[in-house]
């Protein structure tokens, strides 16, 4: 009886050295992306900060795409001033970011130990089934990602940043709302893309079905608008441009639910 457990206790030691070995590499690679990001500020800063300027790429290709519909859209140019109110802010700033950099350069190589650690206790095609959907997901989030950098934050931070009650009143925007406001909005369309493994989920556990989604398509036409609505500055323009993928990640969630059926 005493072998047994010190054979289980050896075996779950075992465990939380393999735990403890993952995380230093995953805090080891992170680190290095992290201080890689930190050595090359002029670059970063200049991804970083290139959605506030009136020349984004993403403005151009909005008046491109309004032009071969037939609407003569113009954007104005505008200038937005950002300060740093605290001595520290900006080195603080650089190195959070840094970080936060740092680990999402570093996620696939996270999700790939995260997986290698959770695979042996999977069967055969639970693991097949565990590879596409943690595929999907990262992909979807990347996806989130995009959309929230060339689409949904210039377009905010325009609308916000220029907005004035008063001609007396000027702003200047603070370096850490700033990129406050960027890492609120990534995230949140990073986590709203994964509507699709949300469904096949939801499917699979049979809460919900194809013909459910189907049947409730106006009513959450009207839930994506109200939440896009929630999400983005009060301008038509930015309601269209996220509402319309939102809906479109529904539609591809009905044809996910069906396949999963």
């Amino acid at each position: 009886m005493d072998s047994e457990n010190s054979s289980e206790l050896l075996t779950f030691g075992g465990h939380l050295e393999v735990l403890r070995r993952m995380l230093f590499r995953i805090l080891g690679v992170a680190g290095v992306i992290a201080a890689v990001v930190f050595g090359c500020k002029d670059l970063t800063w200049r991804l970083l900060l290139a959605p506030s300027e009136s020349s984004f790429v993403s403005y151009r290709w909005i008046e491109q795409a309004a032009r071969a519909m037939g609407f003569d859209l113009t954007f104005e140019r505008f200038q937005v001033d950002m300060i740093a109110t605290d001595l520290s802010s900006q080195f603080m700033t650089h190195i959070t970011t840094s970080i936060y950099l740092g680990l999402l350069g570093a996620s696939p190589y996270i999700v790939y130990e995260l997986f290698r650690f959770v695979s042996p206790a999977l069967y055969e095609n639970e693991r097949r089934y565990s590879v596409q959907v943690v595929v999907t997901v990262y992909l979807l989030f990347l996806l989130g990602l995009l959309m929230s950098y060339y689409v949904l934050f210039p377009i905010s931070f325009r609308f916000l940043g220029t907005y004035s009650v008063s001609e007396k009143i000027h702003s200047n925007i603070t370096l850490d709302s700033y990129i406050s406001t960027f890492t609120t909005l990534t995230l949140m369309m990073g986590v709203v893309f994964q509507l699709p493994v949300i469904a096949f989920v939801l499917t699979r556990l049979g809460i919900i079905s194809s013909e459910m989604l189907s049947r409730y398509r106006k009513q959450s036409f009207l839930v994506i608008m109200i939440v896009a609505a929630i999400i983005t500055p009060p301008d038509l323009m930015t309601l269209i441009l996220v509402t319309l993928p939102l809906y479109l990640l529904y539609e591809i969630s009905i044809r996910v639910a069906k396949w999963v059926e």
